[in-house]
């Protein structure tokens, strides 16, 4: 399906968001805020979505089809291209291999060209079978066998050859190697194993790409994980060399764990890779970005825009991408969601006034930096970052005009009630 311009053009902003958006750019002036620049400043934030987040998610228990799922590469790329014309805030697909091999390189270059589209970080799958001559029951680059090591190796070289047919630079690994029974794994030898592997992959990168390692303390493995957290995957990232960096998933850490501590740490260390966004209530729930723990959102987008300011780590050498599981909502609606709650955590960072705070935080003033960091947050910044997104040329409320339109029930017309995205 697609949307023209004329149809997003056709429902203006309503008189509330003028007024909204008077007042609020009266008060941020006041402030010593430029309206423009921040308008300017959100407009040009944007984050990848990964190929996998088109069709509905599932649990080990059930899948539920949403109807109207892409049942391809290219028909993916078709519902990216409708989320990037109605919210401005996606230029970029990640892709999964082998979930979605491109048959024709050119052509489907040409489709993410056609659609305004380029191609984000490749992402390897070595915690599934899929056909391969070897299971990684037991493991994948830290496992025991040197053939399957060997085997996970030559799987991620190969997505690496396949994102450099369509303009990619970088490459997420992600391992669910561990153990789940005490004794059953050498913890050191599969560290070892695991950083040797890596090497293997790091010395066949082009040297204009990068490395993005993530971490997970639990799942599928529940006795122990060989990456379980930043400072492992820091660890490594060290012995590989400087252009691999710690990727964050939002959902991979325990529950009540600091992230905007860790972002801080790898931030100062120019070792922080990019991010995995989402939200979670127990684990890695997978949840829409935002829908949980917004004050926590906010306050790691605090540390990156203080961080980036203050010259720990540029803010163009990290790669964004939303990474959710869509269990019972329609994934194009959740994604509008998640893509207008990250908007809306930056826009809040960036009222931040980080002199004072800086100020209060040397004085020992708890309560006034306390007050400062509330004051953006609780600041009601739709109207700025609606006002960013209308003036790129997206819809003045992505959600309602998706549904004004029927876009789902449009896609379950072309596609079928049946058809299942592709890898999930």
């Amino acid at each position: 399906m697609n949307i023209t311009k004329s149809q997003i053009q056709a429902f203006e902003p309503d008189e509330f968001h003028e007024r909204s958006l008077a007042i609020l750019s009266e008060k941020l002036e006041k402030s010593g805020l430029d309206i423009t620049d921040l308008i300017s400043k959100i407009a040009a934030f944007q984050i990848a979505i990964p190929s996998w987040a088109l069709g509905a998610g599932g649990t080990r228990f059930g899948r539920f089809s949403i109807g109207g799922e892409p049942r391809n590469l290219e028909e993916k790329l078709e519902d990216i291209g409708i989320l990037a014309q109605l919210t401005k805030k996606t230029e970029a697909v990640s892709l999964h291999i082998p979930w979605d091999i491109p048959e024709d390189y050119m052509q489907i270059k040409a489709k993410a060209e056609s659609l305004g589209l380029k191609f984000d970080a490749m992402n390897s799958n070595t915690f599934q079978d899929y056909g391969q001559k070897e299971s990684y029951k037991m493991g994948s680059l830290g496992n025991a066998s040197k053939s399957i090591r060997d085997q996970a190796i030559a799987h991620n070289v190969e997505v690496i050859r396949i994102g450099e047919k369509i303009g990619s630079k970088a490459l997420t690994v992600w391992l669910a190697d561990g153990s789940n029974f005490p004794g059953q794994a050498h913890f050191r030898n599969s560290l070892q194993w695991t950083i040797d592997s890596l090497k293997g992959i790091y010395r066949e990168m082009p040297s204009d790409w990068k490395l993005l390692l993530e971490y997970k303390p639990y799942e599928p493995n529940f006795y122990h994980t060989i990456i379980p957290d930043w400072g492992t995957s820091s660890l490594i990232c060290s012995q590989l060399g400087d252009r691999a960096k710690v990727l964050v998933d939002l959902g991979h850490h325990l529950p009540n764990t600091n992230i905007e501590q860790i972002v801080a740490t790898l931030m100062h260390q120019n070792q922080l890779a990019g991010f995995h966004f989402n939200d979670s209530k127990y684990g890695d729930d997978d949840l829409t970005t935002g829908s949980i723990k917004p004050y926590q959102l906010f306050l790691i987008f605090c540390e990156l825009v203080g961080g980036a300011s203050d010259g720990a780590q540029a803010w163009d050498s990290i790669s964004w991408m939303i990474d959710a599981s869509h269990n019972v909502k329609d994934p194009l609606e959740d994604l509008i969601q998640a893509l207008e709650a990250i908007a809306i955590a930056y826009a809040k960072a960036l009222l931040v006034d980080r002199s004072k705070l800086e100020e209060a935080q040397n004085s020992g003033d708890v309560a006034g930096a306390q007050e400062i960091l509330q004051a953006a947050f609780q600041t009601d910044v739709r109207s700025l970052v609606a006002e960013a997104r209308m003036q790129s040329g997206g819809a003045a409320d992505p959600l309602e005009v998706y549904r004004s339109l029927k876009v789902r029930e449009n896609l379950i017309k072309e596609r079928g009630t049946g058809s299942k995205a592709t890898g999930l």
